[in-house]
């Protein structure tokens, strides 16, 4: 692939980046224009109400009752005058958002999540807020035959604050035919 073809399909993504999150990157992406994809940037994901219900429901699952989570009332009385999303309820969201920003290599049959090299919590998610993904591919490695290694830069974005939730680089792992 030569500069030119690259410069092109970059103004082609560009393109992709006007449309609603729900249809970025969908169609899946030819082996050979993998390369390409590094530094592709997603819209922003659709917006998600995080509620106190959610918040809950984590805190049972993880057994994680720490008041400030759980108890509206006595939250109040916190520096964040209500209660929060979990750290860890706010990052296992990604795998919800993953379907409006992530890529698909064409032939693709299985994707793995492969993890984190870094994460960052930096602005609690109140009750009630409204979060959304923001995506930018950062790296794409053929690490065995048909297998491929795409590393994600992603932050959660909370509506009217300027500080992200969370920023994080996410490593997940395609099986192609």
């Amino acid at each position: 692939m030569t500069t030119s073809d690259i410069a092109t399909s970059n103004e082609a993504k560009a393109v992709v980046e006007n449309e609603p999150a729900s249809s970025a990157a969908k169609q899946p992406v030819p082996v050979a224009e993998i390369a390409s994809y590094v530094g592709y940037k997603a819209n922003p994901t659709n917006w998600h109400q995080v509620t106190q219900a959610q918040i809950d429901q984590f805190a049972d699952c993880t057994l994680d009752h720490q008041f400030i989570h759980i108890d509206p009332e006595k939250a109040k009385n916190t520096p964040f005058g209500s209660t929060i999303a979990h750290g860890f309820l706010t990052l296992s969201l990604l795998s919800h958002f993953a379907e409006q920003f992530s890529i698909s290599i064409e032939g693709a049959y299985m994707g793995i999540n492969s993890g984190f090299d870094k994460i960052r919590f930096l602005q609690p998610v109140k009750v009630g807020s409204k979060i959304r993904a923001h995506a930018t591919i950062e790296s794409i490695d053929e690490t065995k035959p048909r297998q491929y290694r795409v590393k994600t830069n992603v932050s959660v974005e909370i509506e009217g604050v300027d500080t992200p939730a969370l920023i994080a680089e996410w490593i997940g792992i395609q099986l192609v035919k």
